[in-house]
């Protein structure tokens, strides 16, 4: 367990990152959307989907799927998360040798990226989602029983662009000043601490302030300077992060548990085949269980960092060259091209793909799509898509790199605390770009229903790890994850 050690005040005001004072009327959509997204016209489809009411959404959802239980699945876009309450699903859009499609999740993520990327629905809306979570997400969390006094703060750690524009939205939105807080995990003087665990952000005069409320984009390990529990309202604390919004290993199992209570709804999560609990030592065996193609990954990381798709002996041996610092990895099924996916106990899956180009190529792309919790139930709050670097081929090159062609990620870390996008391969729900995905408005709806299902899912889990007084079950969590360097990591 980590005890974070409290500076003394010269040593803070000695810190490398410092905290910015966003004041109401200073939303600028020029740096909080990337220059592509500002010239772009949404799609009237994905425009049509976004207004798409629950009602009509489930009608056409179960018109098609007939053997769905109605009630239940708007009990579930109608549910209240206590702890995830907004984030992002990657989907892949496969298919069977049968011709039969599907939106799988590979993972959810507790603080998404997408705004910047996603075109407004309307000219006039200069903010689109991001004032939209504001008012609909983090604005009712506040109301809730908790701090009444203190300010109000944006913490992050990467992807400024985003946590600035959010910072903009929510000044506006309560007409006070938001502190944009760098809380970077390199930094040894960081401008926030915790007393009797409330958040305080450190201003650049030295001030320390308590917060309220805050919105949280730290994303690299943040179960290490940020407590499980703490009386300032955070969207999403951490213990969505440790119950699977962060923690490929614990989401494995929420997804299990969620579909064993949705037998007989006609309801379930789909994922990839997934082995939990994996040593690095039986990774060799595990591989050739999936028939020698699998991806591996590191449980706790992510922006792409920590997968390994291995397809042949020199991708194996690569992966087990290196040296790790956990001790447990997951292995799924992989899904490439038919010819070359892995051969799982839900089928043989294969990417759709984008639609060719010229040259007749398909390239692997997912699809991020990212719901928040709102008083009316979950809605939809953007989607985009990354394509891989090379197009998917027909066989596997024994001694190529199989990334390239299945890759999706578009984060690459440039140094410490320091990322670019590689936004070439970034394709958007605009009049261009959406006619090569390659989906339809029932993909958005299939794609929009399996994020909401493995959010309620690591909801639950949460919820799990909680006892009823709402104290973190940590010998519990101990016992189902047992990676000792990461248990070591958590700050309670």
């Amino acid at each position: 367990m980590v005890e974070r050690m409290i500076k003394n005040q010269s040593e803070l005001e000695n810190s490398k990152y410092t905290v910015q004072v966003m004041p109401p009327g200073g939303f600028t959509p020029e740096k909080h959307f990337y220059e592509r997204v500002l010239n772009a016209t949404i799609h009237p489809l994905v425009s049509y989907f976004f207004r798409f009411d629950l009602e009509r959404l489930i009608s056409r959802y179960c018109h098609l799927n007939p053997q769905v239980d109605k009630e239940i699945l708007e009990s579930i876009l109608r549910y209240t998360p206590r702890y995830l309450r907004w984030a992002g699903a990657d989907l892949f859009h496969v298919t069977t040798a049968g011709g039969i499609r599907k939106m799988v999740i590979v993972e959810v993520n507790s603080s998404p990226s997408g705004q910047k990327s996603m075109p407004t629905l309307t000219d006039h809306d200069e903010q689109g989602g991001y004032s939209y979570l504001i008012k609909n997400t983090f604005a009712p969390l506040l109301l809730q029983r908790g701090i009444k006094g203190g300010r109000l703060a944006v913490i992050f750690d990467k992807n400024r662009m985003e946590a600035a524009g959010y910072a903009s939205a929510m000044a506006d939105h309560f007409q006070e000043e938001v502190l944009l807080t760098p809380f970077f995990e390199s930094d040894p003087n960081p401008p926030v601490r915790f007393t009797q665990k409330q958040m305080e952000v450190r201003t650049e005069d030295g001030q320390w302030y308590p917060i309220r409320g805050a919105f949280r984009y730290v994303t690299q390990r943040p179960w290490n300077r940020i407590p499980v529990h703490t009386s300032t309202r955070i969207l999403n604390p951490v213990l969505a992060c440790l119950a699977g919004g962060r923690n490929k290993m614990i989401a494995a199992m929420a997804y299990e548990l969620f579909n064993a209570e949705l037998l007989g709804s006609g309801l379930t999560i789909i994922i990839p085949e997934t082995i939990r609990d994996a040593t690095k030592e039986e990774i060799p065996l595990l591989i050739r269980k999936f028939g020698g193609h699998a991806v591996v990954k590191v449980p706790y990381s992510n922006a792409g960092q920590g997968v390994f798709t291995i397809t042949n002996e020199s991708e194996l041996d690569r992966f087990m060259e290196k040296e790790y610092p956990y001790d447990q990895f997951i292995v799924q099924s992989l899904i490439g091209n038919y010819h070359w996916s892995s051969q799982s106990a839900l089928g043989k899956f294969y990417h759709v793909g984008t639609v060719p180009n010229r040259s007749r190529d398909i390239y692997v792309s997912d699809i991020r799509m990212m719901v928040c919790s709102t008083p009316n139930g979950f809605r939809p709050l953007a989607v985009y898509c990354r394509r891989a670097n090379m197009p998917l081929a027909d066989t596997i090159d024994p001694s190529g790199n199989s990334w390239e062609m299945l890759g999706t990620n578009l984060s690459v870390k440039t140094g410490l605390d320091s990322w670019k996008s590689d936004t070439s391969r970034l394709l958007l729900m605009d009049r261009k770009d959406f006619n090569v995905i390659g989906i339809g408005l029932d993909d958005l709806v299939n794609g929009f229903i399996q994020t909401v299902l493995g959010v309620v899912a690591i909801d639950k889990m949460a919820g799990n790890l909680v006892n009823k007084k709402g104290i973190f079950r940590f010998k519990l969590f101990r016992s189902i994850n047992r990676d000792k360097p990461f248990i070591e990591e958590i700050l309670l």
